[in-house]
């Protein structure tokens, strides 16, 4: 019997953010936009969908990740990332 184990990954393709959404929707075998749709209900209530996402981003693995990768570290790497891009944005847009 040949069964694969499916695994819980964040998608490169088609991410909004980090592709958590993504790939629970994947993982759940729904469209993606149901997974944002309640990320986005779920920060109506005390915020929890914000914490729930920045929490399953940092657990959750890349789906091109290698195993020697870690996890937390590639995160947090992104995270940086997209901090700094959206301080850059907004000094753009002052200097105009």
């Amino acid at each position: 019997m040949d069964t694969q184990t499916q695994r819980l990954l964040r998608t490169r393709t088609g991410r909004m953010v980090a592709g958590v959404a993504g790939g629970l929707a994947n993982y759940f075998g729904i469209d993606p936009i149901f997974a944002r749709i309640g990320f986005v209900v779920l920060s109506f209530v005390n915020g929890i969908g914000v914490v729930l996402y920045v929490v399953l981003w940092l657990l959750m693995p890349n789906e091109d990740a290698a195993p020697t990768d870690n996890n937390l570290d590639v995160a947090i790497g992104e995270m940086r990332a997209i901090v700094e891009r959206i301080i850059s944005d907004i000094q753009d847009i002052f200097r105009r």
